[in-house]
């Protein structure tokens, strides 16, 4: 007999008819505008740009549709009297609009936030300051090798709340969770992985304490059932256990663990009561960087009820970097040039800078989001030859290492640039054979480009055209 979700019929049911906002018109929130206009939900949708910067795609369907619609800066004024509302990620819910709603008895939720409601299987949610892609990519790949049908979503792949429908209770669905998608959340995975907490988003959270708050939602409604698994190196995530009602399983790369995965060197180990054996030489997987190495050991972690060690093993090592990760563009007269472009804070460009044994040339720059950049001007001076700055975090980052310079009496090349194909230029006459050149921004894209994404592509057109 076919599966029927019933939780999804009954909402289904709800919002016939019944006044539904939906609050930002990404990549989470457009799958919806076909979605309620086929349960004949009375939608009006909400966009803080004007009607000229919306695609005419978009504004098409809303019009065909008949949904109504409050666009430009002030667009929340007209937040008024709705049953449900869809907000998207970057539309957080301390809004004054969103918190007047929800006082008078609105429903303010997110798409991953009710898919997580209403699924039927078996939920495994990563978040993390640094590292979540790459290791919500590999839980994918390794539940997959393993025979599993998976659905991959949330801050990365496809929005699956539409997709509900066709999600039964043998599938697993991976999810990628952002601090803003987590924040006020009510439900949490069934296995949940923190990778780490570190300061970012600061430009848009309150302070630090609400990223931090926000990030817990991962693990606080799990039930003694549910699994958590945690960096033991990072002082926040290991603190986390104490909160956790099922199972913790901890991971190092500083510590020999009595229980938990550790990396030792170069290899990989599980320590059960103090016993521990090899299960991965990091020498086989294609992967760089330490930082890659405890990515590894979380998806250990997050796959141990669920798979064997062989097939995890297996799946790791043919596993390639995700885009914009670390990842391998060419090879020029003996110069290996790398996109990181999705490292958009200090602490993912370290784990980068410390990927490599080699000499680096490194571009780094971009969107301020208010963070310190203090913690990277040793590591430049020790292990990058030039420097070539870009963007509104260009000062910032030039200040920190050439203060760091004049305490160790050292210094570096340092150049300041104005566009992308400036960098990779200079990059190109200033590496020589053996070196490293190294996009990894330390800081977010907004302020030149539309994304990571954006960035990264335009950096490998670049190379690829030398």
């Amino acid at each position: 007999m076919e599966y029927e979700n019933e939780k999804l019929k009954e909402f289904n049911e709800y919002i016939r008819f019944r006044k539904v906002a939906i609050i930002g018109l990404g990549v989470s929130n457009l799958p919806l505008l076909d979605y309620f206009h086929e349960n004949k939900a009375q939608v009006t949708v909400f966009d803080n740009r004007t009607i000229d910067e919306i695609s005419k795609e978009i504004v098409d369907k809303i019009t065909t549709y008949n949904f109504e619609f409050s666009f430009g800066k002030n667009c929340l004024e007209k937040l008024q009297g709705f049953n449900i509302i869809f907000r998207s990620p970057s539309c957080l819910p301390t809004k004054p609009e969103l918190q007047a709603e929800a006082n008078r008895g609105a429903i303010v939720t997110t798409e991953v936030e009710m898919l997580m409601e209403m699924c039927p299987c078996k939920i495994i949610g990563i978040t993390g300051s640094d590292g979540k892609t790459s290791t919500t990519s590999m839980i994918n790949a390794v539940l997959q090798k393993a025979g599993y049908n998976t659905y991959l979503g949330g801050n990365i792949g496809t929005p699956l709340f539409t997709k509900l429908s066709e999600i039964t209770p043998e599938d697993i669905v991976v999810l990628e969770l952002s601090s803003f998608q987590l924040m006020n959340m009510v439900v949490s995975p069934d296995i949940a992985v923190i990778t780490n907490i570190t300061p970012n988003h600061l430009n848009i959270h309150k302070d630090y304490e609400e990223y931090i708050e926000a990030k817990k939602n991962i693990f606080k409604y799990q039930d003694e059932n549910g699994i958590l698994v945690l960096n033991y190196d990072n002082d926040i995530t290991k603190e986390c256990s104490k909160e956790a009602k099922g199972e913790v399983i901890f991971f190092s790369s500083k510590t020999k663990l009595d229980n938990g995965f550790i990396v030792d060197g170069n290899i990989i180990k599980e320590s059960e009561d103090k016993i521990r054996k090899h299960i991965l030489n990091t020498n086989e997987v294609i992967l760089r960087g330490k930082h890659n190495f405890e990515n590894i050991s979380a998806v250990l972690g997050a796959t141990k009820t669920l798979v064997d060690t062989d097939i995890v093993v297996e799946a790791i090592k043919e596993f390639k970097p995700v885009e914009h990760r670390l990842e391998f563009v060419r090879e020029i007269n003996g110069v290996k040039w790398y996109n990181d472009s999705a490292s958009s804070s200090p602490t993912r460009t370290l784990s980068g800078i410390n990927a490599f044994e080699e000499n680096i040339v490194l571009i780094a720059g971009g969107y301020d989001k208010n963070l310190e950049y203090e913690p990277l001007a040793k590591p430049i001076l020790e292990k990058v030859s030039t420097l070539i700055l870009i963007g509104q975090t260009a000062e910032k980052i030039f200040d920190v290492v050439k203060a760091e310079g004049e305490i160790q009496n050292k210094k570096i090349n340092i150049h300041m640039c104005d566009s992308l194909e400036q960098t990779v230029e200079l990059a190109h006459k200033s590496a020589k054979n053996g070196d490293i050149v190294l996009l990894s921004p330390a800081s977010a894209s907004f302020d030149m480009f539309k994304s990571a994404t954006d960035r990264g592509e335009k950096f490998k057109a670049l190379v690829n055209k030398l």
